[in-house]
C-alpha cells in the first residue's frame, strides 16, 4: 500500500501502474470534504516521491465515483473574509494542479455519477474513460455559484467553449454518450469493462503509443482562439444566457465572464481568476439561498425516509374522482410503476382523466424521455372503472372529487366499507380540515390528506396532512407513496388551508388591497414576477380559477376570521359574480387566446376595469416597493405562525413547502429565509410600518421577542 487514508487509498496493481481509489469511510457516497481534500494531498504527495510509479487510475470504491463538494461545509466557509475564502480555494486547487503534472499518464475510471468536484477531479486526469451507466456534470450554477476546482479552466481548454458554456451555464448532468461526443471523455465502454479499459489506456500511453504529454498541454495553455473568435463566442454566449437565466441568477453569466477573463492566461493564472469570481459569488445571498435550499431539500428527504420503517408497501393505488386531478394522479402514480384503478361516476369523466394521462404520456415520448413500449406500459397501469369491483384489492386510496365537504364525506363512508380494513383512504383536499371529514369514517386512524398541487406532473409537493385521529401508519404509508410517485412528500397538522393555502391566501389578502386601493393589478403582476414569483398575482388567480380562490377565501376567512375575514366586497368576488372564472373558461383578471402551441395566453382585457371599479374604494399612492411588502409581508407572517402553531415542525419544512408548492421564489431561500435576509427585527420594523392594514401584518409576540433576542429561523 503506497498511502492509505480515510477517504483515498493508492495501490499498486501491475508493472508500476498504481489505483488512487476515493472511498469515504462512513459516507454511502464519495465527496470532497476538509478530509478528502487533505487525503487526496497526501496520496498525491506519496505518489510523486514514488519512483516506481509508471501510471495512476483513479477509481471509486462506491456506486458512484465522487458527487461533489459536501455542500454541508459550504456554510461556514462561505462566511470566512474573502482572502481567506480566495487562499483556502487556491491551496485546494493546487492539490489538484500537483495531481495533473504528475510525471506519469493519469487515467480516470468513472463508474458513476461524477459532478462538481467530482468531474473536476476527472478533468484533471490525463484520460477519461466511462462507465455507459454513469453521468457526468458542473451543477454548480444550481448553487448560485461555478465550478471552483478548475472546471470554468479545464473544460473550455478540453471540449471548447460553446460546449463548456452549455455544460456549465446549464448544470446539468450528461450521458456518457453525451459526454463522448464532445470529447469531454475519450471512451465510453460497459459498466463491468470499466477497469479492463482503464488499464489498456494506461499501459498505451506508458509504451508511448498514446503521448499524454500532447494530451494534458492544452488544458495548461491560454484558449486556442484569437481575440475576435473570443468576442463573438463570449459576447453572444453571455447575451443568450442572461436571458434564459434571467436576472435574480447571476452565476450562469458570471461563469461565462469568467472564462473570458482568464482565456488568455495559462492554467494557474486562469485558476486565480477561477478562485476570485468563485468568492465573489459565494458570498451573494443568492448563493446563501441556494445552498440553504440545497440543504432543506436534503432535510426534508431525510424526514420522509425516517417514515419507511412504518409504511405499507403500495402496490395497487386508486383515485377517486378522474377528469385533470384525477387523470394527473393516475398518470404520476403509473409512469412511476404503481398500478391504479381510476374510479368516476361518469362516463366523461372517466374519458377526460384518461385523455389527460395520454396527453402527458404522449409529451414525455415526444421528448425522448419515455419509449412508446414505456408508454403503453403507463396506460395499461390504469384502470379505468365506473364501479367499486376491484376496490377490495388497493392499499391506498386517493379522494379527488368536488371541494364539498358533504360530498366529499359521502364519498368516503362509502368508499370505506367497499375496502380492505387496513387500506389507507387520503383525501386530496386544498382546504377542508381533515378532522372534520373523517367524522363519517368508522376508521378515521387509517384516513389522512394527500394534498397534490396542479399541474401533478409538473409540481413537486405533495402535503400529507395529519388529522386528530390520523394513524403514524397512515402517515407513513402515505408519504412513502408520495415518494413512489416521486414527488416531495411534506408533512403537516390539520387547520383550514394546511399549510400552502394557509399562507398563499394572505398573498392574495394584500393583492386584494392593493386593487381596492385603486392599483392597476398588471402593474402589480409585473412587480412580483420582477421581484422573482414565476407569475403575478392576477395571472395566479387567473391559473387557480376564480372559483376555486372564492371558495378558499371563505374556508380561510371562516377558519381565521381574525385577520383573514374581509367584509367588503373584493376584486376575486366581483369577477366572479361576472363568471370571469380565470383560464377555465377563457377570461379572469385577462382574457385568453390559444397561442401557437395550443397553450392559453394572457391578454389585457379594458372591461375588467369597469367590472372592478365598484371594488376600488380609495386611490393611494404606493411604490414598487410598497406592492412588495402588501403582499409579502403577510405571507410572511402566516408561515411565521405555521411555524408558531406547529402546523410544520421546521423552518426548513415550511420554506420547502412554498417554493415547491407556490414557486416561491428560490432564489429567496422561503419565506422564514428572506425574514432572515431582511433581518428579524428589521422585518418586525418594516411590518410595523404598515399596522394599519389590519391583523395580517401584525407580528406574533413570539416574533417580536426573536427580533429582541437576535434571533434568525437559521443558524
Amino acid at each position: 500500500m503506497i498511502y492509505e487514508g480515510k477517504a483515498i487509498t493508492v495501490k499498486a496493481l501491475e508493472s508500476g501502474i498504481v489505483e488512487l481509489n476515493f472511498d469515504l469511510k462512513g459516507e454511502s457516497v464519495n465527496k470532497f470534504n476538509r478530509l478528502t481534500l487533505s487525503d487526496l494531498r497526501q496520496a498525491v504527495d506519496a505518489i510523486k516521491s514514488d519512483a516506481s510509479v509508471k501510471g495512476v487510475i483513479v477509481s471509486s470504491g462506491k456506486d458512484v465515483f465522487i458527487v461533489g463538494a459536501d455542500i454541508t461545509e459550504f456554510v461556514d466557509n462561505f462566511k470566512l473574509p474573502d482572502e481567506e475564502l480566495v487562499a483556502g480555494n487556491l491551496e485546494a486547487n493546487k492539490i489538484f494542479s500537483d495531481f495533473e503534472d504528475l510525471g506519469v499518464p493519469t487515467v480516470a475510471a468513472i463508474n458513476g455519477i461524477a459532478l462538481g468536484g467530482g468531474f473536476e477531479m476527472c478533468l484533471a486526469a490525463d484520460y477519461r474513460v466511462m462507465s455507459s451507466a454513469a453521468k457526468v456534470g458542473l451543477p454548480e450554477v444550481k448553487l448560485g455559484i461555478y465550478p471552483g476546482f478548475g472546471g470554468t479552466v479545464r473544460l473550455p481548454r478540453l471540449i471548447g467553449v460553446d460546449n463548456a458554456v452549455e455544460w456549465i451555464a446549464s448544470g446539468k448532468e450528461n450521458r456518457a454518450e453525451d459526454a463522448l461526443k464532445v470529447r469531454a471523455v475519450d471512451a465510453v465502454v460497459a459498466p463491468e469493462q470499466l477497469q479492463a479499459a482503464a488499464l489498456d489506456l494506461i499501459k498505451r500511453a506508458i509504451s508511448g503509443e498514446l503521448d499524454y504529454k500532447a494530451k494534458r498541454q492544452p488544458k495548461l495553455d491560454k484558449l486556442k482562439l484569437n481575440a475576435i473568435e473570443q468576442m463573438m463566442a463570449f459576447e453572444t454566449a453571455k447575451g443568450f444566457v442572461a436571458g434564459q437565466a434571467g436576472p435574480n441568477y447571476p452565476a450562469p453569466v458570471e461563469a461565462i465572464k469568467t472564462i473570458q477573463k482568464a482565456a488568455n492566461f495559462g492554467r494557474d493564472r486562469a485558476i486565480e481568476v477561477e478562485a476570485a469570481g468563485f468568492v465573489k459569488l459565494a458570498k451573494t445571498s443568492v448563493a446563501q439561498s441556494l445552498v440553504g435550499l440545497f440543504l432543506s431539500d436534503q432535510e426534508l428527504k431525510k424526514k420522509a425516509k425516517a417514515y419507511d420503517k412504518q409504511a405499507r408497501d403500495v402496490k395497487l393505488a386508486a383515485v377517486l374522482g378522474a377528469g385533470i386531478m384525477g387523470g394527473g394522479i393516475a398518470y404520476q402514480s403509473a409512469v412511476k410503476g404503481t398500478p391504479i384503478l381510476m374510479k368516476d361516476i361518469r362516463e366523461e369523466g372517466i374519458q377526460m382523466g384518461l385523455n389527460e394521462a395520454s396527453k402527458l404520456l404522449g409529451k414525455r415520448v415526444e421528448k425522448g424521455r419515455l419509449t412508446p413500449a414505456k408508454m403503453a406500459e403507463a396506460l395499461n397501469a390504469i384502470r379505468p372503472t365506473m364501479s367499486y369491483g376491484d376496490f377490495g384489492h388497493v392499499d391506498i386510496v386517493v379522494e379527488a372529487v368536488v371541494e364539498n365537504p358533504k360530498i366529499k364525506q359521502s364519498v368516503l363512508a362509502e368508499v370505506e366499507g367497499l375496502v380492505r380494513e387496513d387500506a389507507i383512504i387520503a383525501s386530496n383536499t386544498s382546504t377542508i380540515s381533515i378532522s372534520l371529514l373523517a367524522q363519517a369514517l368508522k376508521r378515521p386512524e387509517n384516513f389522512c390528506g394527500m394534498h397534490f398541487f396542479n399541474p401533478v406532473h409538473m409540481m413537486p409537493l405533495v402535503e400529507v396532512i395529519r388529522g386528530e385521529k390520523t394513524s403514524e401508519t397512515a402517515i407513513a404509508t402515505t408519504v412513502a407513496y408520495a415518494k413512489k410517485m416521486g414527488k416531495s412528500p411534506v408533512v403537516v397538522n390539520d387547520c383550514p388551508g394546511f399549510l400552502v393555502n394557509r399562507v398563499l391566501f394572505p398573498y392574495f389578502g394584500g393583492f386584494a388591497r392593493l386593487v381596492s386601493a385603486g392599483v392597476d393589478f398588471v402593474r402589480v403582476d409585473k412587480v412580483m414576477e420582477k421581484f422573482g414569483w414565476p407569475m403575478g398575482p392576477a395571472y395566479l388567480m387567473d391559473v387557480v380559477g376564480m372559483d376555486t380562490g372564492h371558495h378558499g377565501r371563505d374556508v380561510m376567512a371562516e377558519g381565521f376570521p381574525d385577520r383573514m375575514k374581509d367584509d367588503r366586497r373584493t376584486a376575486v368576488d366581483a369577477l366572479y359574480d361576472a363568471n370571469r372564472l380565470g383560464q377555465k373558461n377563457g377570461k379572469g383578471f385577462y382574457s385568453y387566446e390559444m397561442d401557437k402551441k395550443g397553450k392559453p395566453a394572457k391578454v389585457v382585457d379594458p372591461s375588467v376595469q369597469e367590472i372592478l371599479a365598484p371594488v376600488v374604494y380609495e386611490q393611494r399612492e404606493v411604490t414598487d416597493e410598497d406592492i412588495i411588502n402588501f403582499m409579502m409581508i403577510p405571507l410572511c407572517l402566516e408561515t411565521v405562525r405555521c411555524l408558531e402553531d406547529k402546523i410544520v415542525e421546521t423552518a426548513a419544512e415550511a420554506d420547502m413547502g412554498l417554493i415547491y408548492g407556490i414557486g416561491f421564489p428560490p432564489f429567496r431561500g422561503g419565506a422564514l429565509r428572506y425574514i432572515d435576509s431582511i433581518g428579524v427585527a428589521e422585518f418586525v420594523a418594516l411590518a410595523d410600518k404598515y399596522a394599519d392594514l389590519g391583523p395580517l401584518y401584525h407580528p406574533t409576540a413570539k416574533l417580536r421577542e426573536m427580533a429582541a433576542n437576535g434571533q434568525r429561523f437559521y443558524g
